[in-house]
């Protein structure tokens, strides 16, 4: 089948490591809205994070955020659907989590993203680009208060370990009512229980008609893992994690190397594929599918 939808992940993936769009994707992205082909962001940022780069990619339609969670309209501000972590669900985690491991901290996301209930001392750890928001807008509040409402996204945070080593902890916790994923950032993101960007990604497709073998996707981390095994062609940047390395069909140059404007021009004809070095193949994209 012909490709009809363009799913891609922001940082690390479309953007370069300076979160800028280069000219180069700003061509291949308008290359393919021109041919009939519909480009989605899909990222773990809120609307808020996406809008700071929306109109140098140019996407004035609908976006996916919150690692899927949040289906949104850019333009209209039309919300398709919304899942989120029950307050049992987290408080559970919070709690459980919290006699494990002194010090972790948690925010609560909710209220379409805009609404950030971050625990006393999560500021001090943060950095705007952390959440594309500034640490003092964040607030300073009692564990209770983080707990009190459903999350869009339920964020767990620890001063000294890696994500990696977090959600080892969490995993042997053994709970369930929510899923846990980590984008790269410094810190582990928790959604509602079956939430991915291949669930949210897979509603949207439903909703236009498109099947999954007519989806190509891009991604970098951990979270884009389950996108890139469900659409019909996934692509891993070079500088991707081992999940998203593993999950994907094809691997591409680095988002440094503007890898996903390459895929879209060989799609699109509109430069030739490159030619195999020293005898290797080449997956569909001209790039090597070697994972090397």
């Amino acid at each position: 089948m012909p490709i009809r939808l363009i799913a891609t992940d922001l940082d690390g993936t479309l953007l370069r490591p300076d979160l800028s769009v280069s000219p180069r994707t700003r061509r291949a992205l308008d290359a393919a809205r021109a041919a009939g082909l519909l480009v989605v962001p899909v990222t773990a940022r809120q609307p808020r994070g996406v809008r700071r780069i929306a109109e140098a990619a140019a996407f004035t339609g609908w976006a996916l955020c919150g690692n899927g969670a949040h289906g949104v309209h850019l333009t209209t501000g039309e919300v398709l659907f919304e899942a989120h972590v029950e307050v049992a669900a987290q408080r559970a985690l919070a709690e459980a989590l919290s006699g494990r491991l002194p010090g972790v901290l948690f925010v609560s996301v909710r209220r379409g993203g805009e609404v950030f209930v971050a625990q006393k001392g999560y500021a001090e750890l943060a950095h705007f680009e952390d959440h594309k928001r500034e640490p003092g807008e964040m607030g300073r509040h009692q564990l209770d208060d983080v707990l009190a409402e459903p999350s869009l996204k339920f964020i767990v945070r620890h001063p000294a370990l890696t994500p990696r080593e977090l959600l080892a902890e969490v995993q042997a916790l053994a709970l369930g009512g929510y899923a846990v994923t980590h984008s790269g950032a410094p810190f582990l993101e928790v959604l509602a229980e079956g939430v991915s960007k291949a669930w949210g990604l897979s509603r949207l497709c439903e909703t236009l008609g498109i099947a999954r073998e007519e989806v190509l996707a891009f991604g970098d981390a951990p979270n884009d893992a389950e996108m890139l095994a469900w659409a019909g062609r996934g692509v891993a940047m070079a500088n991707a994690e081992p999940e998203a390395l593993a999950a994907a069909d094809e691997i591409t140059l680095s988002n440094a190397e503007d890898g996903v404007a390459a895929v879209i021009e060989q799609l699109l004809y509109l430069v030739p594929p490159a030619a195999p070095a020293s005898g290797m193949p080449c997956g569909p994209s001209g790039a090597s599918s070697s994972g090397s």
